[in-house]
């Protein structure tokens, strides 16, 4: 997208950092993990579950009966959605396109009625089922909630999905579609069949560490992703007076695949995202990327070795997030992009505890966001920070 130039006017977040701005900040500046253990299937496992402000948020929300049999990955969306739109002070009634991703929508819901099949012998579904287990069900309630009647779209890019509903949007409104759209993704992955799919994988976290996710740990020798579950959306405009940030570069990249879970050492489409990402920009004007960085030992040193291609040996600060709040799949593109945000608004870097100390040497201004999913499907976003701020 030439002369591309979008205007982030709004965010909101719920994850297991918290609900606002400040106490995600906080989170951000200590050096603590967000993970607990957990019994899930007969077995002690490591999660990131919803900060209790978080739990109390959603619990509010479903004292509303409309909302009580809908599944949490599209109550998380309707609640981050909520502060977004309140920080922008967007009019509903002006009517707004809506992007909504997940990688994996109504995990829960969909286990718990499949259960309830097979358990009655296979005779009869809850009535509730369908369309209460469809990925589109996450922008339709969204808009329902948001009482707007424009565009609303669900897609799942597994996870890269959020960039890739901040990428989508953008397009909207640069084809002039729309004048505004709310956009990101939503997760609620912390089900038993969820956790047994990553341990079949064999990349789920056993370790008993002090940081028992070792994201951009290249020196680990076992596969340490966690699962962590949020959603984070984007008040997105052309033009705004108002703008936290801009996104200034959008970049995505596909690779041939031997299987449904595999990538390329080189994360060949890393590469490319990035390099789309960066068009019209000096790579050393970079001042930090946020990596994908799920906390395997290929997904890591494979994004590493494309960041070493892409920029050499003038590499940016490099940080990520799923150390401290493990991978919330279709919602962690956002998740990043937030913390991009924060980042540039404080105009401070995040550390990652167990690696060397990087040193700030001048003002953030530009960050560049990764997101990697299953497929080899990838999106890169650079934001920029508004001069104003």
């Amino acid at each position: 997208m030439k002369n591309l130039k979008i205007s982030i006017s709004g965010y909101g977040s719920i994850s297991a950092l918290g609900i606002n701005s400040e106490s995600v900040w906080k989170n951000y500046l200590n050096n603590r993990h967000c993970f607990h253990r957990e019994q899930i299937n007969n077995k002690q496992e490591w999660v990131a579950r919803l900060s209790l402000e978080a739990k109390e948020l959603i619990s509010t929300l479903i004292k509303d009966k409309k909302y009580q049999q809908l599944d949490p990955s599209v109550l998380y969306a309707i609640a981050a959605s909520r502060i977004a739109v309140k920080q922008a002070a967007w009019n509903t009634n002006a009517g707004f396109g809506i992007n909504m991703g997940s990688s994996r929508g109504a995990t829960e819901s969909f286990e718990k009625y499949h259960s309830e099949f097979i358990e009655n012998g296979r005779q009869k579904v809850n009535p509730l089922t369908s369309p209460g287990t469809t990925l589109g069900n996450i922008a339709s309630w969204v808009a329902s909630d948001q009482n707007i009647n424009g565009p609303s779209i669900s897609h799942s890019a597994t996870c890269s999905t959020a960039l890739q509903s901040i990428a989508n949007a953008a397009a909207w409104l640069k084809a002039g579609f729309c004048t505004r759209f709310l956009a990101g993704g939503s997760e609620a992955p912390l089900t038993p069949f969820t956790i047994a799919q990553m341990k079949a994988l064999k990349i789920y976290s056993a370790i008993d560490q002090d940081y028992p996710c070792r994201s951009m740990d290249l020196k680990k020798d076992h596969n340490t992703l966690i699962l962590g579950e949020g959603a984070a959306c984007f008040c997105l405009e052309l033009d705004s007076e108002n703008a936290i940030g801009f996104i200034t570069g959008i970049g995505f990249g596909t690779e041939i695949i031997s299987h449904g879970a595999s990538l390329s050492s080189d994360a060949a489409c890393l590469q490319k995202s990035m390099n789309m990402a960066l068009e019209g920009h000096d790579p050393a004007s970079v001042d930090v990327v946020i990596l994908h960085s799920p906390g395997t030992i290929l997904g890591d040193s494979s994004e590493m070795i494309a960041i070493e291609s892409v920029f050499g040996k003038r590499k940016p600060m490099l940080t990520g997030n799923k150390w401290k709040i493990g991978h919330t799949f279709g919602a962690s593109g956002a998740l990043s992009l937030e913390m991009a945000l924060l980042m540039l608004k404080h105009d401070q870097f995040i550390q990652v505890p167990f690696i060397p100390q990087q040193k700030q040497y001048k003002p953030l201004q530009k960050i560049l966001i990764n997101a990697a999913g299953f497929g080899g499907t990838a999106f890169s976003i650079l934001v920029e920070n508004n001069p104003q701020n």
